[in-house]
């Protein structure tokens, strides 16, 4: 069975939406804090369970793939939870966990939670588990609540950034699930035309002898041909042996900065957004901690390039072009 936890997030939710389509609903479980804000998955046949990090021992028993999407936490607290979870599916012998870490993991990142990604990963590589570790680009939601204000003032007024690969949630929900779907036992590999193609380096970043792999079949059981032709790097994820630990980058098509956002958001709405570039202290200020150290961080981070480059791993993974940010915000400015 295929678990997924933090069903009732934005993430979870939509790689369960997805996994529905590829697999039938007897073979998906949920762990959430909350069964009844999933209700509706239940009546659909998925197995809901009430679980959170500190205790999803009942809630993941007989998973072969467990995805742990990561705690809403920093600090500590984050790596409290995710300890807890790994321990727990070291006990319910689950065969493969997928953690949603991030590209910009790092111990010395100036962004706190890539800092608990990195010890995250760190632990899950000290548990023995069989695990992959999917790091996300930076999430482009985050793009328009930074410009929410700006649309109203006319002025984007943050810190000095750099670009950032942002991706949106649908795209890496799209991913997971089929990274999810083909764990399933008993699920026969695609054959591989040539051992190159799967090969993952401790870096995490794939290497391919082969500028093109193969086309793999995903086939619902339905009876519904999913097959993309897969290129690069990526190949190896869908071709037999699971990756272990991380995946190259799974990002959107470009990186870009805030300037060049407004400016695409000025062309959506029409309306005038001038970037300004205030000290990290001034943008602080009016912001609760740990928001204005967190996001203070981000910028930092961006400026030294933790959220870059783009790649193509995710379109590879999804049989499509990734989401471009311009094409993300026309569906939510």
């Amino acid at each position: 069975m295929i678990i997924v936890t933090g069903a009732s997030g934005q993430l979870g939710r939509a790689v369960v939406e997805d996994l529905l389509e590829l697999v039938l609903a007897d073979q998906v479980g949920v762990s959430v804090r909350d069964p009844e804000r999933v209700a509706d998955l239940r009546d659909r046949g998925v197995r809901v369970r009430q679980g959170d990090y500190a205790s999803l021992g009942p809630s993941i028993e007989g998973a072969t793939a467990l995805l742990l999407v990561s705690a809403p936490l920093i600090g500590d607290a984050v790596t409290q939870a995710h300890r807890a979870a790994i321990d727990a599916a070291v006990a319910a012998g689950v065969k493969r966990v997928y953690y949603t870490s991030h590209m910009g993991a790092h111990p010395d990142s100036p962004f706190p939670p890539m800092r608990g990604h990195a010890a995250t990963e760190h632990m899950l590589a000290a548990s023995g588990l069989a695990h992959t570790v999917l790091r996300n680009g930076f999430y482009a939601n985050t793009v328009a609540r930074l410009l929410g204000p700006a649309l109203q003032s006319g002025e984007l007024r943050i810190p000095e950034d750099g670009a950032v690969a942002w991706t949106t949630h649908a795209d890496l929900a799209a991913a997971t699930a089929r990274l999810l779907a083909d764990d399933r036992p008993g699920r026969p590999a695609p054959a591989h035309t040539d051992p190159s193609t799967r090969t993952l380096t401790n870096d995490g970043r794939g290497r391919s002898s082969s500028p093109t792999g193969p086309t793999t079949h995903v086939v619902t059981d339905d009876g519904r041909d999913r097959s993309s032709s897969l290129t690069g790097p990526t190949a190896h994820i869908l071709t037999g042996e699971r990756p272990h630990g991380p995946t190259p980058a799974l990002t959107g098509p470009a990186a870009v900065d805030m300037a060049e956002a407004a400016e695409i958001a000025a062309r959506i709405t029409g309306r005038p957004i001038r970037r300004v570039v205030v000290p990290a202290d001034e943008f602080k200020q009016g912001l609760p901690e740990p928001t204005a150290t967190m996001m203070a961080g981000m910028f930092e981070a961006s400026r030294r390039g933790e959220f870059r480059p783009a790649g193509p791993e995710l379109a590879n993974l999804i049989g499509r072009p990734a989401t471009s940010l311009e094409d993300y915000l026309k569906q939510v400015l």
